[in-house]
């Protein structure tokens, strides 16, 4: 994998390898102004906030072997800190969605404010059932939601599916966490309620796109909200995430969260105070079904409880048992599908006035 180009670029520990034999000694720290503190290992740029992978093999900038091992762990972990907002700096996911043989969709398309044109399926369903729009997780298409699709359109919903920017068929330069995607959403909804102008409209949002559905100009007008492991806060997500991929260094590598966030938001143009779900849900104006897995380490269950206490009522928490952060109906169909169906049946359907029949 070779380097992205870069004007005014360090790259931290390359160096010609006749400097390096005579003991090239660069001070790492004057590395610190160019993004994530230090990446000290051959084979990360850092330019501007980019961090891109060099085909070298791992060389230190100092002497690996005369560093004592509390300074190996820290530049290992620091090393492994780059590569993880390296990770969370997702480029585009564009690409081509197979269609749905199954659900045999209706391709859409509409306009974002996000600068985007959003790709959609549209599956139309019976009136006065209601209508439910799907946002998916982070780096996910609207394939992810067929399953969802596919039962909600079973008991008559009418469904629309998009794809965020920067994913599936719709373009974008980052993903961004649920802040552009908010508009997206916004997008979404309203192209929904112009199709089903006569349906109350609910809204499913994973990870990511239960994120959308708060941020922005939001909450959306939704008639019934379904939010399924939300982060309560960005700073949240990024550290769970960081103490997850490194394991047994977990404890060290949350301490580089603010910079990876810092890293994160300049270079996707987002700042950390435009990522807080919590701050949005109070908001809402519709019943809320709140959703978690027990054993979800991305958003534990503690987060995903304040998140639900800041909630207005009406409101319903599921602690799913035994889930990690994975695609709830997957993970239990049917407890799923009775649950989240009786919810969206119980607050979306048109209830029939018998005397004006007569």
């Amino acid at each position: 994998m070779g380097t992205r180009e870069c004007s005014d670029a360090s790259v931290i520990g390359q160096g010609s390898r006749d400097k390096r034999d005579k003991g090239d000694q660069r001070d790492p720290r004057k590395f610190r102004s160019k993004g994530l503190s230090v990446c000290a290992c051959e084979g990360y740029t850092v330019c501007k906030g980019r961090y891109a992978l060099h085909p070298s093999s791992m060389v230190m900038t100092t002497s690996w072997n005369r560093l004592n091992p509390a300074r190996r762990l820290l530049v290992s972990v620091t090393c492994v800190a780059s590569v993880a907002a390296c990770g969370l700096v997702t480029s585009p996911r564009e690409s081509t969605v197979p269609r749905s043989a199954t659900l045999q969709p209706e391709d859409v398309t509409f306009a974002s404010a996000s600068g985007s044109l959003i790709r959609a399926w549209f599956i139309r369903g019976k009136a006065g059932v209601g209508a439910v729009l799907l946002l998916p997780g982070v780096g996910a298409d609207r394939t992810s939601m067929e399953g969802r699709a596919l039962f909600l359109h079973a008991r008559g919903f009418t469904v629309l599916a998009p794809d965020f920017q920067a994913s599936g068929e719709s373009p974008g330069h980052h993903v961004t966490y649920g802040a552009r995607e908010s508009l997206d959403a916004d997008a979404a909804m309203t192209f929904l309620r112009d199709s089903a102008r006569d349906e109350r409209v609910g809204v499913i949002g994973v990870s990511m796109g239960g994120a959308a559905t708060l941020l922005g100009h939001g909450p959306l007008l939704a008639d019934a909200f379904v939010l399924e492991s939300v982060y309560p806060t960005i700073r949240q997500a990024v550290s769970n995430r960081l103490g997850t991929w490194l394991g047994p260094l977990g404890g060290i590598a949350r301490l580089f969260t603010s910079p990876v966030i810092s890293l994160v938001g300049s270079v996707v143009g987002v700042k950390e105070a435009e990522l807080q779900p919590i701050s949005r849900i109070a908001a809402i104006r519709a019943p809320l079904l709140l959703i978690a897995g027990t054993d979800d380490p991305y958003t534990p269950i503690a987060e995903a409880e304040s998140l639900f206490a800041r909630a207005p009522n009406p409101k319903t928490f599921w602690a799913v048992g035994g889930a990690a952060h994975v695609d709830l109906h997957d993970y239990t169909p049917r407890d799923y599908e009775r649950r989240v169906g009786g919810f969206l049946e119980e607050h979306l359907r048109v209830m029939v006035n018998l005397d004006t029949l007569h």
